[in-house]
């Protein structure tokens, strides 16, 4: 009887767990957590991360300055296709999150970090390879702004925080 009950247990036991990662890994299909606002890393189990300087995923934006309340057209191209990915406007001056965004690709979403819409990640794990957005600026002066995107290639390989180049905010008081 002893045993029999030791043995109910242990798969009771099993199956609890293997529950629960079921479901954790299931969620990051769906999109990053609200973990990862602040570091943009995926919370993975075991997963490599590689140099943000050796990816091949760039983020293009089609001007070099920006007024307050002005909308950014974002472009993210990359040469390999990855699953999944988060993407921020951030001040240079102090790398708080900055800015809402008011158009993005299908398989994406939006995620509430600091402010509604401020951040996206993707919706499903399709591949995807280049994909357009639009930031806009916040109406009062924030400063300069760099985008980041965390880019995940499977579940165990990513890159974090790939910056775009600096986007000057024009007409400062």
């Amino acid at each position: 009887m002893e045993d029999g009950r030791r043995a109910h247990i242990t798969i009771f036991g099993w199956a609890c767990t293997t529950l629960c990662l079921v479901s954790y890994v299931a969620a990051f299909s769906h999109g990053a957590s609200l973990s990862a606002c602040t570091d943009m890393m995926p919370g993975h189990l075991r997963a490599a991360l590689h140099s943000p300087r050796n990816n091949y995923v760039t983020i293009h934006t089609n001007v070099s300055f920006y007024l307050p309340g002005d909308k950014v057209p974002v472009t993210v191209r990359s040469t390999r296709d990855f699953m999944g990915f988060l993407l921020q406007a951030r001040k240079v001056s102090n790398d708080e999150i900055a800015g809402t965004f008011v158009f993005i690709p299908p398989d994406s979403k939006l995620l509430t970090c600091l402010q509604d819409s401020d951040t996206v990640t993707h919706s499903d794990k399709s591949l995807k390879r280049n994909l357009s957005f639009v930031w806009k600026a916040p109406d009062q002066p924030i400063g300069d702004i760099k985008f980041f995107i965390s880019v995940v290639q499977s579940y165990f390989v990513y890159w974090a925080k790939i910056e775009s180049s600096m986007v000057a905010q024009r007409g400062r008081n």
